[in-house]
């Protein structure tokens, strides 16, 4: 099956799905099984990190869809214990291997690890490997507003994503306003809200059954009503066509306002002080 899914527009003149499938916390046995499904359904954007520990299964299963590899959006991260300029090159080429792909696609900043302070290292070595035809795009994930401006500061290169918390209970206002304003895209990790009763809200679901659509897709469209891409996991078929099944309907301004009218809370890490090995 081919792919309906509309794309963003990035800043150094890319694109990436308008949707993704994320992987945490899948073993390689489930992500192969996922990854190769999703794909076949239309997906074309795959999230994993080293630190999921599942690239090598997330490359079988892209080489198992049968999808071509140019359309695919293969996004993978590095882990904090592999910051600073060397270190990060190594990293990249253990990941590259694990996926078995010549280039990868979109290649992250996990985490910005201030107190090790060697992130703009690694951005570095990152724009050395974009540079070189090995990594189409570079972004970040978990990065604070002064965490981007010094990479701009001391690179002059902005990450073309950030992939952040975001669900209806953390909505990052500031965040995303300062992204809009950079022209960086937004990337929402956990928004179906991990550990949360969202879907089971009454609110989400009586807008639910106004569209005749399951509380997970209007969280979905909440998402890319405000502009963001996120990346829900899921290893069932039917839940992964449903996260796709998100752009033949839209909310009003009252129901966007209700999806997120709710106590606000960050349920992963703060990212300036969480610090992901």
């Amino acid at each position: 099956m081919g792919s309906t899914v509309p794309a963003y527009e990035l800043l150094d003149g890319t694109s990436a799905p308008a949707v993704g499938l994320g992987t945490y916390p899948m073993d390689d046995d489930q992500a192969q099984q996922a990854v190769t499904e999703a794909l076949r359904l239309g997906y074309r954007l795959i999230d994993t990190a080293a630190n999921y520990r599942n690239e090598t299964g997330t490359g079988r299963g892209i080489a198992e869809s049968g999808v071509p590899r140019s359309e695919v959006v293969v996004t993978t991260k590095l882990p904090g214990r592999h910051h600073g300029h060397e270190e990060t090159l190594a990293s990249f080429e253990e990941s590259r291997r694990r996926l078995g792909l010549e280039q990868v696609d979109l290649y992250l900043i996990h985490w910005p690890l201030p107190r090790i302070d060697r992130y703009v290292d690694s951005w570095k070595a990152m724009i050395e490997l974009r540079e070189r035809g090995l990594v189409r795009s570079i972004g970040v994930s978990n990065f604070t507003p002064a965490h981007i401006e010094r990479l701009e500061r001391e690179t002059g290169v902005l990450p073309v994503v950030n992939q952040i918390e975001l669900h209806p209970a953390f909505p990052q206002d500031e965040l995303r306003a300062f992204h809009a304003d950079k022209g960086i895209l937004t990337e929402s990790w956990s928004p179906l809200g991990r550990r949360s009763p969202l879907l089971d809200d009454p609110a989400i679901g009586e807008i639910a059954r106004s569209h005749g659509v399951t509380p997970g897709q209007v969280v979905l469209r909440w998402h890319l009503q405000l502009g963001a891409l996120p990346i829900p996991k899921s290893g069932d078929p039917q839940r992964q066509a449903e996260n796709l099944d998100v752009f033949g309907f839209e909310l009003t301004e009252v129901e966007l306002a209700a999806v997120a009218d709710r106590p606000h809370r960050r349920q992963g890490g703060d990212p300036d002080t969480h610090e992901e090995f």
